[in-house]
């Protein structure tokens, strides 16, 4: 038996029952009638049949302007229509078909042909629904299986910063702070017209997740220069700065197997250019201004702010009214002016974040 439901429409009720005698015939035993264009819309909206047997020329809405309007609905759409009449010439069928039809059946009807042509066309509608339901099953595995690739891939950025802080005086609460500071600042930055158009929900994403890598370098460090208590020498110093590049060449072996990966990009950036200030005078390249990535701009602040903000055994953790201060007078110097002027806007979440 077939399951199938059609709907024939047309306002001659001897057309209808010719029609639905054959169909019967064809092995269609679920067909519900409609005398009119009107009344066909109202059953497509409670019954949603599986084809539609749709006559021309009829008193009030024409076939032409009911296919019009299911194709309009989106609940309705995908519902193929076939025409049924006894117009002949080529403009009737040209506009058939433009207004949505899938094939188009002359009066007088044959019983074989409207058995072949029905059978036809439900059966592409048929499949094109399960395919539709198939790819319905597929995104949801793919997606299912990207959150599962996303949550073992940030799992792995923090356990690769944890590495890098275990080294250093501080703990995971830095990256913490970090994580917090830099979805307050970079959503700030995003607000100001000069940056909007740069900064999406994927960058943001990405710089959250990894600003905790910014000192993964840091590894390669000796403890007796990383964790020295006094004045680095000059020598030291310069042993310290490395941690930069070191940290960016870490991670471009990561690009290497994977060049697409936006978060592999971004903590490449962010590692490598951190430490770089906005006149020239930073490390490792001595980049200027908008040569420096956006990203490494806003993630020199955080740095900035945090290691101010935190205690070590050479200096104590300054208050946030003075880490403001000392992040102003660098405006325009280590800072790029519009991520200081978000960095005020945004400075209550600032010094009420937890961790200091």
């Amino acid at each position: 038996m077939n399951t199938n439901t059609l709907l024939v429409v047309d306002d001659r009720r001897a057309s209808r029952k010719l029609l639905v005698a054959y169909l019967k015939k064809a092995g269609y035993t679920d067909i519900l009638e409609a005398e009119s264009g009107e009344q066909a819309l109202e059953i497509c909206k409670k019954s949603r049949p599986n084809m539609i047997l749709l006559d021309i020329v009829m008193p009030g809405m024409n076939g032409y302007e009911v296919c019009e309007a299911l194709k309009k609905d989106p609940e309705l759409s995908s519902i193929p229509v076939i025409f049924l009449s006894a117009l002949d010439d080529t403009d009737a069928k040209v506009k058939a078909f433009e207004k949505g039809g899938v094939d188009y059946l002359t009066k007088p009807f044959e019983l074989q042909e409207i058995k072949a042509r029905v059978g036809v066309h439900l059966k592409l509608f048929n499949m094109t629904k399960e395919l539709e339901r198939h790819s319905r099953e597929l995104e949801k595995l793919v997606e299912n299986k990207v959150r599962e690739l996303y949550s073992a891939q940030i799992a792995t950025i923090y356990a690769i910063a944890c590495l890098a802080e275990a080294r250093d005086y501080e703990t995971g609460m830095h990256l913490h702070r970090t994580q917090a500071l830099g979805k307050v600042l970079v959503e700030a930055v995003r607000d100001y017209t000069v940056y909007s158009n740069l900064i999406d929900d994927g960058f943001i994403t990405a710089f959250c997740e990894t600003i905790p890598l910014h000192d993964i370098g840091k590894v390669a460090i000796p403890d007796a220069i990383l964790r020295k208590p006094g004045k680095l020498t000059p020598e030291e110093y310069e042993i310290i700065k490395t941690h930069t590049t070191i940290g960016a060449e870490t991670l471009e072996q990561v690009r290497k197997m994977y060049p697409e990966n936006r978060f592999i990009s971004t903590s490449i950036d962010i590692a490598h250019f951190h430490h770089e200030k906005w006149d020239g005078s930073g490390y490792p390249k001595g980049l200027k201004g908008a040569e420096i990535p956006l990203t490494a701009r806003i993630a020199a602040l955080i740095d900035v702010y945090d290691a101010l903000r935190s205690q070590r055994p050479y200096k104590r953790a300054f208050r946030h009214e003075e880490a403001r201060l000392i992040i102003l007078e660098e405006r325009g110097r280590h800072f790029d002016p519009v991520i200081v002027d978000a960095f005020i806007k945004a400075e209550n979440e600032f010094a009420c974040l937890e961790g200091y």
